[in-house]
């Protein structure tokens, strides 16, 4: 008979301090929140309440933060809740079980959305120089990955201070990027923006060892397919090179 494999995973979180909060403890605080008892929850959970409370003191003192807090009096003789905090971590710690839940059941590739950004002044364009692979040491335009929950125009202006550190206006959209073999690392699509500056002061950060402005007609070659997007951006504004 044949034996079919199955995908199992396990995840925690963790603080500069060591673990914090893994799928005991969340079982844990998930039984005290429905059962407002640590004393039932540990027996709901066959485990001593001498344990249920080292979990929860070994969660509160790597994160610094109470998780529970004890209500005494009453004809029940008081009651165990959790703190705000406390619900925070179990809600955290169901939103990332659900979605590693959903990415093993549907296995896809998707691609990666980007940005990057065109801003020009006295007839020079911002570049910089990438300190990491891939294309390390090559010119670039500044750009990066949106974050999860982020616009592509806050991710732009997010990059740009990062990589350059310079404030900028996302001013309009130049193009859409899309080859799925434009980058090395996988299929990414880049949102590209024509940019303004409206502060800061210029300096290389992040993943950029260098950023400068560099005189349109003295470009060199750049990283991924941003000798293209520059091409296609000047020759559209009408600007010679």
């Amino acid at each position: 008979m044949k034996k079919e494999m199955q995908v199992r995973y396990k995840f925690w979180f963790e603080s500069s301090h060591g673990y914090v909060f893994g799928k005991g403890a969340y079982q844990l605080l998930k039984a005290i929140d429905e059962g407002g008892s640590i004393s039932k929850a540990a027996e709901s959970l066959s485990m001593s309440y001498r344990h249920a409370w080292g979990i929860i003191k070994e969660a509160e003192r790597n994160m610094g933060k109470k998780l529970v807090i004890s209500i005494r009096g009453g004809r029940s003789g008081g009651e165990t809740k959790l703190t705000k905090y406390g619900q925070h971590l179990v809600s955290e710690y169901e939103k990332y079980q659900e979605l590693f839940e959903y990415v093993l059941k549907h296995p896809y590739k998707k691609p990666s959305l980007t940005v990057d950004g065109i801003l020009i002044e006295n007839n020079a364009i911002l570049l910089i120089k990438r300190k990491r692979e891939p294309f390390r040491g090559m010119y670039a335009l500044p750009g990066g990955f949106v974050e999860y929950g982020e616009t592509v125009e806050k991710a732009i202006a997010r990059e740009m201070e990062e990589e350059t550190g310079l404030c900028v206006s996302p001013q309009e959209i130049v193009g859409v990027y899309s080859a799925p073999d434009r980058d090395p690392r996988g299929h990414t699509v880049t949102v590209v923006f024509s940019l303004r500056k409206i502060g800061g002061k210029i300096k290389g950060g992040d993943d950029a060892s260098l950023a400068e402005f560099i005189p349109i007609d003295k470009l060199p070659s750049l990283a991924f397919d941003h000798t293209r997007i520059v091409e296609d951006y000047l020759k559209n504004k009408g600007i010679k090179r």
